[in-house]
């Protein structure tokens, strides 16, 4: 780095005063303007975070956590304004700054981790153009020493051959390095204050943890303080020393993390732990008959082959699913012909889902997780083996018999920013399905979406809004209302509960539990939250760089786990050891 560009290399800055708050938020008001008319989506709320300090804000989807923040920095929609209140940032009001003001203090004093890393990384561009641009709008140089800092960013947020991927494009990162690109711009002007808005909702357990950690090294080494937005209880009493929990618009609990989520005061925040799901969790079981409990021994990878390969006939008519030898490699892009051009995803994997039964499948971000997914669901075409459905091979079907199928097998995707269409409104999206598949009449259609929409706990009215008028969470509701309008006999769920506070998460599972016992489906759930797969699934495979490293009942995995990875895998739950209050 050369004398013409010191500012490129700030350090840190020392132990930070916490005598004087860095923000304070006093009796905020934020208010949208809606086809309805006038939201109060911020409600008089109150708190502070000191130099140095990590605060987390916790509450259900809509309760107006990541408004409140979005108010700190000046990134409200167009239809929202602060109208009332006082945002404090080292004691100047900035709740009605200039937006030259607001501009100046954005990634120099105020940075921001976003909660959606592929929509929020321009996807035409270079990742080290994107946080040499970030450097460039500070004032921290330009051209050549921006891009090489760039790559010094991505390395110090933990990133492997940092200076490779540093020319990458967004499309060629997965879930968790595209965080880290996000995280290197948000601390590139080393910024007093960082915004983490659900920083690791969609990352498995291990590298969340590895991001977590590598964040917290840096905001210590930095001085910089964090003011986290989450929906995870047990990430907040691992990583926060204040904790302020809304509801509705308002602040009804703020103190200590771990004292509040230890001894809650306000009912909501008791009704936020009792719904938060634990490692001491049980299957949930339904008010209706539970499904046949289905014992499977645990195996080591070449006996899980051998015994599914292997399967008689006449037993394929209890599996709604039999996935067998199941392959597929991809063509790496630039990639000479010969060896080291393909990349094998899924490497040989067989197993079963019960019919009425619910199959987990976890591992690491890129074990092949989505990759088996997709090629159940035929988004996907196998490189070699076989996907029986109902007993018929899939990859075989015509496109009119793929049709007849699809009626019958649903998917809830992971991301709902992705998979709603912006230009459909909500009730389109949802009876989109049945008008497909010529199901009933408008009237009858309407009918089915506001039942749907109850059932996924979201009023009525959202049928007239868009998904951009909708928070995170709300557009994973619309999404798995969506997949249930067809009355589905298969769900596959990609990290279908990821992006749910844990209030809403608990009904969401309880539906998917009382569907299941009532018609009989049969889930296939992939997720990284091994929280939530304790209480939802009877059976659980465990993925590792493509291949089915261990296969055995729930409670089998999490009370005698057989493999070194899924012992990992546990231990890195964030707030695993930590005992809530109940």
């Amino acid at each position: 780095m050369t004398d013409t560009t010191p500012s490129l290399t700030k350090g840190g800055r020392g132990a930070p005063d916490r005598s004087t708050p860095l923000l304070e938020i006093i009796d905020l008001d934020v208010k949208f303007t809606a086809a309805e008319g006038e939201v109060h989506a911020v409600r008089q709320a109150n708190l502070t975070v000191y130099p140095g300090q990590t605060v987390a804000i916790v509450g259900e989807s809509g309760s107006g956590k990541s408004t409140t923040a979005l108010s700190v920095i000046g990134l409200l929609p167009g239809n929202g304004r602060v109208a009332g209140g006082q945002i404090l940032f080292e004691g100047r009001d900035i709740a009605h700054a200039s937006p030259k003001d607001i501009v100046a203090l954005r990634g120099d004093s105020i940075g921001l981790v976003p909660q959606d890393p592929m929509t929020n990384l321009n996807p035409v561009w270079r990742i080290d153009h994107q946080i040499a641009e970030a450097l460039t709008a500070n004032g921290l140089g330009r051209g050549r020493a921006a891009k090489a800092r760039a790559a010094e960013l991505l390395e110090e947020a933990g990133l492997p051959d940092a200076k490779r991927r540093a020319r990458q494009y967004p499309h060629e990162f997965s879930g968790g390095m595209r965080q880290r690109a996000l995280i290197a711009i948000g601390l590139a002007a080393r910024p007093k204050l960082l915004i983490a808005d659900e920083p690791t909702s969609a990352l498995d357990v291990t590298v969340q943890q590895q991001i977590l950690t590598h964040l917290d090294e840096l905001t210590s080494e930095l001085g910089v303080a964090v003011l986290l937005i989450t929906h995870d209880l047990g990430l907040a009493a691992e990583r926060a020393e204040h904790l302020v929990v809304m509801y509705k618009g308002q602040v009804v609990e703020s103190g200590p993390a771990r004292e509040i989520l230890a001894s809650p005061r306000h009912p909501y925040t008791r009704r936020l732990v009792a719904s938060a799901p634990s490692l001491s969790s049980r299957r949930l079981q339904s008010a209706h008959a539970a499904a046949a409990d289905v014992a499977v021994e645990k195996l080591d990878v070449g006996e899980v082959r051998a015994e599914a390969t292997a399967l008689p006939a006449a037993a394929a008519v209890d599996n709604v699913i039999v996935v067998e030898n199941l392959t597929k490699e991809f063509s790496i892009r630039g990639g000479r012909p010969g060896a080291g051009s393909k990349f094998l995803a899924v490497d040989d994997v067989s197993f079963t889902v019960p019919r009425g039964t619910t199959t987990a499948i976890v591992g690491e971000s890129g074990s092949g997780k989505s990759t088996i997914a997709q090629m159940v669901l035929r988004l996907l075409e196998p490189t070699r083996g076989r996907v029986i459905i109902n007993g018929r091979d899939i990859v075989g079907l015509s496109t009119r018999e793929m049709f007849a199928l699809r009626r019958k097998m649903q998917p809830i995707f992971q991301n709902p920013y992705g998979s709603l269409d912006p230009q459909y409104s909500i009730f389109r999206i949802i009876e989109e399905p049945m008008r497909t598949h010529r199901i009933g009449d408008r009237r009858s259609r309407e009918a089915k979406v506001r039942d749907l929409l109850d059932k996924v706990s979201l009023p009525a009215s959202a049928m007239r809004r868009f998904p951009n008028e909708l928070s995170g969470g709300q557009r994973q509701r619309v999404a798995i209302a969506r997949a249930l309008a067809l009355d589905p006999e298969v769900v596959v769920c990609d990290e279908a509960v990821s992006a749910l506070d844990v209030l809403v998460q608990a009904q969401v599972l309880e539906l998917l539990n009382d569907l299941q016992a009532e018609f009989g489906l049969s889930y296939l759930f992939i997720t990284h939250d091994l929280a939530v797969v304790r209480q939802i699934a009877d059976d659980v495979l465990v993925m590792q760089k493509g291949r089915l490293v261990e296969r055995a009942t729930t409670d089998a995995i999490f009370d005698h786990p057989q493999q070194e990875y899924t012992r990992a895998l546990l231990d890195a739950i964030p707030g695993a050891s930590f005992e809530m209050g109940r």
